[in-house]
């Protein structure tokens, strides 16, 4: 991947690049359902989550979390080589400054553990690419593998050593396969699940919760692997349901004019495309094969 010198914004296509899957795929709305569930999955690894909840008023603070992990992802997708670097360093070094303590064993740990990275990095890629693809978002086999190496990149970014992440879906499967058994829905995680399901919000905004927020989460939640439906304690749905709402949802969603989605703050890609020319407006069409 050819780059610009770091911290010239002129003409810098940053870590990915419009040729990139990342950066046709990070610009669908569905991403935001697929967020959702990798907080769902992230909070079944009892150590990953116990360093978040030691950390964090989550329940104070849980929309802040995710709009960060948001300005993350589209900062590392589509801004310049500079800002992706930084915001990676202020990732690093706020993980290095914690810890969390277990509470059965007395054991002291930081959250930067390459294990708990890895797992963290996994859960949240995996999320993206599972969602992407199952509500109709046109990625192949060979789009799917080029997206996971290309997230090495970002994985680097975290802390991690980017030999040590998955760079293809059968990698990514297998890892899922060693780690599965760690996972527990401990009381860390069934915060997280009463949150998602149940946030907090202004009385006037009860209803609102209830018709839509309720459904994205419900939506986000379904979509986990059966692993995650046993382990949070509920029956599994119907998976050719669940891929039928996602479509759909995906296709109502993919109605709303990019350039109205996009005006939404940070307004990472309408920055990208001031920045690199309007050829580099993201669009599944220019996947390629």
């Amino acid at each position: 991947m050819t780059l610009t010198r770091a911290g010239d914004p002129t003409g810098d296509p940053g870590l990915f690049g419009p040729g990139s899957v990342t950066w046709q795929a990070h610009g669908d709305p569905m991403m935001w359902i697929a967020g959702i569930r990798a907080l769902y999955l992230q909070a079944l690894h009892p150590r990953a989550v116990r360093g978040v909840m030691q950390n964090s008023d989550f329940r104070r603070d849980a929309w802040g979390r995710l709009m960060r992990t948001a300005g993350f992802v589209g900062t590392t997708t589509y801004g310049t080589t500079e800002d992706a670097e930084r915001a990676g360093a202020r990732v690093r070094r706020i993980h290095r400054m914690l810890g969390a303590t277990d509470p059965d064993t007395g054991e002291r740990y930081g959250v930067d553990e390459p294990a708990l990275l890895l797992w963290v990095h996994c859960a949240e890629i995996g999320s993206y690419l599972h969602v992407l693809r199952r509500s109709g978002f046109p990625l192949t086999d060979a789009h799917a593998d080029r997206y996971l190496a290309e997230h090495r990149h970002s994985a680097r970014l975290v802390g991690l050593d980017p030999a040590t992440v998955p760079a293809d879906r059968a990698a990514l499967a297998a890892y899922f396969a060693r780690v599965r058994p760690e996972l527990a829905a401990g009381d860390d995680a069934l915060e997280v699940d009463d949150f998602l399901r149940r946030p907090p919000v202004h009385p006037l905004l009860v209803p609102a919760r209830a018709l839509l927020w309720h459904r994205v989460a419900q939506l986000a939640y379904d979509s986990l692997p059966p692993y995650a439906h046993e382990l949070y304690g509920r029956p599994a749905p119907d998976p050719a349901t669940v891929t039928r709402r996602l479509r759909a949802t995906g296709t109502v969603l993919r109605t709303i004019p990019a350039r109205l989605r996009w005006q939404l703050p940070p307004k990472h890609i309408l920055r990208a495309m001031a920045r690199l020319g309007p050829a580099a407006r993201p669009a599944p069409y220019k996947l390629g094969p």
